[in-house]
């Protein structure tokens, strides 16, 4: 039995929560908050026997394996090295870092360690792009010529409110870094390494440190052009969540509102067929997020560490999209 304990019992905690509960072979047995009344109402909650405000004591509990860091963005890093020297083994949501640099200090301190490092990036479990993605490794799609992706969500003012840290750049970045992250994943997840990146962000109507709008262009190393277009002000909810390929041999649209729908599919001598239901996105009360696949994370999660599994999403992996990100902040004269 893979013993799990959650740090940060904040909204994204209850996916994760949910999702260990439905491995049998893992479960939750302590968590932590510095809000000590958050704490035990999530311990209460999901039969958590042990809860405390203190990671340091956390950490010390020689019968937990793995930590799951679920505290602001920008606290990743130093939560996962910390979890790391005490030998555990991480795994971060998304982005891994706010920063480049610390990133790398995350990879490296588990390196070190000898433990496993996994990010959470579940829009690349999404039926819809599993199956293009498929297509896509047998080479159907033929030279890839470009790949545009457009978040035009909706996150209110008392949504940035709801807590001091969000919308600022020391714990959690902007549009980019927080709601569009999982795009931009996808983007170079089928697009490959970048070679440039021009970018225009701007922050038009929410009263926040970083960008709540903004567009990036990117040339990919194997000549491709990619287009991500990102808004939090979409009226009056949520719009679109997508990505197209336009490829030699077909052009596929994955679209909805959170990747959940495709939506158009033309490929030489291949169809789609029979696309298997997702998982509902997340519903946070007044907003919705991506789609909840943290069960087939932490699928993953305990194939990799009771058996020979491979993980799915690792450092390296969650790395790319904090460089991407880091290079359109850059451009934008962030």
């Amino acid at each position: 039995m893979l013993n799990i304990a959650l740090l940060g019992c904040g909204r994204i905690s209850k996916n994760h929560f949910e999702a260990i509960a439905a491995q049998p072979d893992a479960q939750c047995i302590a968590c932590c908050d510095i809000i000590e009344d958050r704490a035990e109402t999530a311990a209460q909650k999901y039969n958590i026997p042990t809860w405390t405000t203190s990671y340091k004591e956390m950490l010390q509990n020689p019968e937990i394996d793995l930590i799951s860091i679920c505290t602001p963005s920008g606290l990743h890093p130093q939560h996962g090295i910390q979890a790391a020297k005490a030998g555990k083994h991480v795994l971060t949501e998304k982005p891994m870092a706010c920063r480049l640099t610390e990133a790398d200090e995350l990879i490296k301190a588990c390196d070190e360690a000898g433990i496993k490092l996994f990010v959470v990036l579940q829009n690349r479990l999404n039926p819809s792009i599993q199956l293009v993605r498929r297509a896509f490794e047998e080479g159907r799609f033929g030279k890839i010529y470009m790949i545009t992706s457009n978040v035009f969500w909706t996150r209110p003012q008392d949504y940035y409110d709801m807590a001091p840290w969000r919308g600022t750049w020391a714990l959690d970045g902007g549009a980019f870094m927080n709601q569009a992250s999982h795009y931009v994943d996808m983007v170079q997840w089928f697009g490959g390494p970048i070679e440039e990146v021009k970018s225009i962000t701007a922050t038009l109507a929410r009263n926040i440190e970083t960008e709540d709008t903004g567009s990036a262009i990117i040339r990919f190393q194997n000549g491709a052009i990619g287009s991500i277009n990102v808004t939090m002000l979409t009226y009056p909810k949520n719009l679109e969540g997508s990505i197209t390929i336009f490829g030699e041999k077909g052009t596929v649209k994955i679209g909805g509102q959170y990747l959940n729908e495709l939506e158009f599919q033309s490929i030489e001598n291949y169809e789609i067929k029979n696309l298997p239901a997702g998982n509902p996105p997340n519903n946070y009360g007044k907003y919705f997020g991506s789609m909840s696949n943290h069960d087939k994370v932490y699928q993953n999660v305990v194939e990799v560490l009771t058996g020979n599994g491979t993980i799915a999403t690792n450092g390296f992996e969650g790395l790319k999209t904090v460089e991407i990100i880091d290079k359109i902040y850059t451009a934008a004269g962030k």
